[in-house]
C-alpha cells in the first residue's frame, strides 16, 4: 500500500427501522433547531418527510423549519434561500432527507450559514477555505451519489451554467440514517442513474498511475461487481431487501474515499459530464454513462492493463492481448450500461447532435478557457476534452 490520510467520521445507522432514531443522533451532535432540507414531492407522498417530523416532535423538536424543492443538479440560488431561513430561524442543525442532490445543499447551506458574511458560491469557487460549518444529518432515501459519507459536494450556478465541486472535511455529514425500504419507491430512471453513479465513483478511483496498493484495487473491483450484480436483480424488483441494501451500502463506501486509498482521484468523466449537467440540466448518473467509454476509448492506452485487469476480474474475460481485453471491457461496461436502459451518446442523452461552437463552449468550460489540464491519469487539455466530447456527438 502506498501512504494515505483517510478520515470518514460519518456515523452510519443502517437497516430496517433506522429512521427512528433521528431525533436521538441529532441530541448526541448538539442540535436544537433544526432545518429539514428535502427534494420533490416523493418525500410528501410517501409520507417519510411526515414520519420524520414525528420522530422530531416527540423526540423533543418543537420549532423545524422546512425547506423543500431541491432540484438535481442543486441550485446555488435555491442554496441561498437555505442559508437566508437558517440565519433568521437560528438553526444550529441541517437535516437532509433526499439523496445527492438534496444532501450537497444542506452541506452548502450549513456552511453558508455558519460563515454569514461570505457567499455560499465564492467557496466553491475556492476564492475562501471552508473553516467551519453547521452540522448536518442524512435521512437517505436513493442509493447513488453517496454524499451522506462523502467530503464533497457539488452545485450549480444557474447564470453562468457552471457546475462546481468542493472537497473538505467539513462536507462530511455527522450522521446518515440508511434504510433500503426508503428507496421502494424511487422511480426507474433515478434508480438506474444511482446504480451508474456508484459505479463511476468506483472507476474514477480506479484508474490512476500509482502501483501498489492491491487490496484497494480489490475492494473496488469486488464494489463494481456486486453492484453490477446485484442491479439486474433491483431493477426486476425494487422491493427486494437484500439486493437494496447492497446497493445502498456499495453506494456509500464507493464515495467515502476508501475505495481510492493510496493513489490519486481522476474524476475525468465528471469533469466532462459536469460541463453536460450545468449547460443542458440532464441527470448526474446519465451524464458520465454518455461520456465514459469515448473517454475510455480514448485514453485507455495510458495503462490498458488497467482495463485488462477489470475485464478479466468483473467480466471474467481472459482470452486476448492486453489491448483486447482492455477495449472488451470497455465495450461490456458500455454495453451494461445500455441494457440498464442509461445513455452513452448525446442523442441517448437528449441532447442531440451538436455544432461545433457548441462542443468548443463544453470544452471551454471545462478547461478554463484553456488555460488549465484537468483529471490526473491522463491529463486533458482543451484539445483532448474537444476530441473526446466530439466522439460522444452523436
Amino acid at each position: 500500500m502506498q501512504s494515505f490520510e483517510y478520515y470518514c467520521p460519518t456515523e452510519i445507522i443502517f437497516g430496517k427501522g433506522a429512521e427512528s432514531k433521528v431525533a436521538e443522533k441529532i441530541h448526541q451532535h448538539g442540535g436544537k433547531n433544526v432545518m429539514i432540507i428535502y427534494g420533490g414531492g416523493s418525500a410528501v407522498k410517501s409520507g417519510l418527510l411526515a414520519k420524520i417530523e414525528r420522530h422530531l416532535m416527540a423526540g423533543g423538536f418543537t420549532a423545524l423549519r422546512v425547506l423543500g424543492g431541491v432540484k438535481p443538479n442543486p441550485r446555488v440560488n435555491f442554496a441561498r434561500e437555505g442559508v437566508r431561513e437558517a440565519l433568521a430561524a437560528n438553526i444550529d442543525f441541517i437535516l437532509a432527507v433526499g439523496g445527492g442532490s438534496v444532501i450537497d445543499t444542506a452541506k452548502a447551506v450549513a456552511i453558508g450559514a455558519a460563515n454569514p458574511g461570505i457567499d455560499i458560491w465564492d467557496f466553491w469557487q475556492k476564492k475562501y477555505p471552508v473553516e467551519k460549518s453547521l452540522p448536518v444529518g442524512v435521512v437517505l432515501t436513493i442509493a447513488a451519489a453517496g454524499s451522506e459519507s462523502s467530503d464533497s459536494a457539488v452545485l450549480t450556478d444557474e447564470e453562468s451554467g457552471k457546475k462546481a465541486g468542493l472537497t473538505g472535511i467539513f462536507n462530511r455529514p455527522a450522521f446518515a440514517i440508511m434504510n433500503p425500504e426508503m428507496t421502494y419507491t424511487v422511480p426507474k430512471y433515478p434508480l438506474i442513474c444511482g446504480i451508474s453513479d456508484i459505479i463511476m465513483h468506483t472507476l474514477e478511483r480506479y484508474f490512476s498511475n500509482i502501483e501498489g496498493n492491491e487490496f484497494t484495487d480489490l475492494v473496488a473491483e469486488s464494489l463494481m461487481k456486486n453492484v453490477i450484480n446485484q442491479s439486474k436483480i433491483v431493477i426486476n424488483d425494487t422491493h427486494d431487501y437484500d439486493a437494496m441494501s447492497e446497493i445502498m451500502w456499495c453506494g456509500s463506501v464507493s464515495h467515502t474515499g476508501f475505495t481510492g486509498l493510496g493513489r490519486d482521484r481522476d474524476f475525468s468523466a465528471h469533469k466532462l459530464g459536469h460541463e453536460l449537467g450545468g449547460r443542458y440540466d440532464v441527470a448526474h448518473g446519465a451524464s458520465l454513462t454518455t461520456m465514459w467509454a469515448w473517454w475510455a476509448r480514448t485514453v485507455y492506452t495510458t495503462k490498458p492493463e488497467r482495463f485488462a485487469r477489470l475485464a478479466e476480474n468483473i467480466f471474467g474475460v481472459t482470452e486476448g492481448s492486453v489491448d483486447e481485453k482492455a477495449n472488451a471491457f470497455i465495450d461490456k461496461l458500455e454495453q451494461y450500461f445500455k441494457e440498464i436502459g442509461m445513455p452513452t451518446n448525446f442523442t441517448e442523452l437528449g441532447i442531440g447532435v451538436q455544432k461545433e461552437d457548441e462542443l468548443k463552449y463544453l470544452a471551454n468550460m471545462c478547461t478554463s478557457n484553456g488555460t488549465k489540464e484537468v483529471a490526473t491519469f491522463k491529463p486533458m487539455n482543451f484539445d483532448l476534452v474537444l476530441e473526446i466530447y466530439k466522439k460522444a456527438n452523436h
